[in-house]
């Protein structure tokens, strides 16, 4: 497990014109798709991040997984202690792109119901995370 701790504020006075890598918060805690879904929330809760970056065994990142979708899954009838997070369906999300506007991912994640996306560059690297304006 790394702590990614890239964090970039805002450069733009106009936010639906800034771009992902303006507004992007660090990547928190990046895990392993061989992880536990029960091991995963227990991460989350003890980094106290409603996120986890998740990475397949080149380090190449995956998805994202959320507290809430961890929840979901960990409450559903089929669950069993045996589910890893690389066994869930909706781990691969849409990954936004450094230079893409805030506005365009924004518009990516309401039509998937994303709270939040992975910011990745060329090779697979987290470099942070985009979530949904308020």
């Amino acid at each position: 497990m790394t702590l990614d701790q890239t964090q970039l504020r805002m450069a733009s006075a106009h936010p639906a014109h800034s771009t992902v890598a303006d507004t992007m918060d660090a990547a928190g805690p990046q895990v392993w798709e061989d992880m536990t879904v029960e091991v995963a929330l227990s991460v989350m809760a003890a980094a106290r991040t409603g996120h986890l970056v998740v990475c397949d065994e080149d380090g190449s990142h995956t998805g994202l997984v959320t507290r809430a979708g961890l929840m979901a899954v960990r409450d559903g009838s089929a669950y069993t202690d045996r589910i890893r997070l690389r066994d869930i369906a909706d781990v691969i999300g849409p990954f936004a792109s450094p230079p893409a506007t805030r506005a365009e991912a924004e518009r990516a994640m309401r039509c998937r119901r994303l709270g939040a996306a992975p910011v990745v560059e060329g090779h697979g690297s987290a470099l942070g995370v985009v979530a949904l304006s308020r």
